[in-house]
């Protein structure tokens, strides 16, 4: 597969858009999961289920728990779905507004040849942020489709976003990341990345996030 890493084009817009999208919701499963195989979470199951039992219904032993991991889905589809739906309607809906206006911004897509057909697997764009002195750059939507993982597209696409700032003479490079996205994680800290912080403010409620178990991650790269 010879893939092409490239500046964005207006055309490039729904590809873009439903990779986007495809890519953010398909953390929602392992986001559940890693919140239901909690130690606390199936603490919290068990002792609903022997609650249901105490009560002397066979039911209630059943839809209690029942309830609550319904309750714990909703919040990790709210997490995800929530966060594409907004930002499809913000930054995602113009994107050489948001990513392509300035010099120093850019948004870039990696598309191959898939049985005859030119498809777009993989998004990375950078944005130059100034802090007193220090100008730098922050990588948002780093999307890779499901279709090419482990093929060296992600080290490709950052390293891409990496040099991009080098030859601007950015300080650093800075990024967000969720706890769940944990093949992520391991990809930058390959390329030097350092965990800096973790957080828990998103554009969700608390108690989703709190519930949903997920924090997010500032990691960043000197240059």
């Amino acid at each position: 597969m010879k893939l092409v890493i490239r500046r964005y084009r207006p055309s490039d817009k729904d590809p873009v858009c439903t990779l986007f999208s495809a890519g953010i919701r398909e953390h929602i499963r392992p986001c559940f999961r890693n919140a239901m195989t909690s130690p606390l979470y199936l603490a919290i199951t068990l002792a609903l289920c022997v609650a249901g039992h105490l009560l002397g219904s066979v039911l209630g032993a059943v839809a209690l728990p029942a309830a609550w991991v319904g309750l714990v889905y909703y919040c990790c589809h709210k997490l995800f779905a929530s966060y594409v739906s907004e930002k499809l309607q913000t930054d995602m809906q113009d994107i050489p507004g948001s990513y392509l206006s300035k010099p120093d911004d850019c948004f870039w897509v990696a598309e191959a040849e898939v049985d005859g057909t030119t498809q777009i697997l993989g998004t990375a764009a950078l944005v130059a942020k100034q802090s007193g002195k220090e100008r730098y750059g922050e990588l948002f939507r780093m999307i890779i489709s499901s279709s090419c993982r482990r093929m060296g597209l992600g080290l490709r696409m950052t390293q891409t976003v990496v040099d991009f700032c080098k030859e601007r003479g950015f300080s650093k490079v800075v990024l967000e990341t969720s706890s769940t996205q944990t093949a992520a994680v391991s990809l930058y800290k390959k390329l030097g990345f350092s965990h800096v912080v973790s957080h828990t403010k998103t554009h969700a409620s608390n108690w989703v996030v709190k519930l949903s178990m997920v924090s997010i991650l500032v990691m960043e790269k000197q240059l």
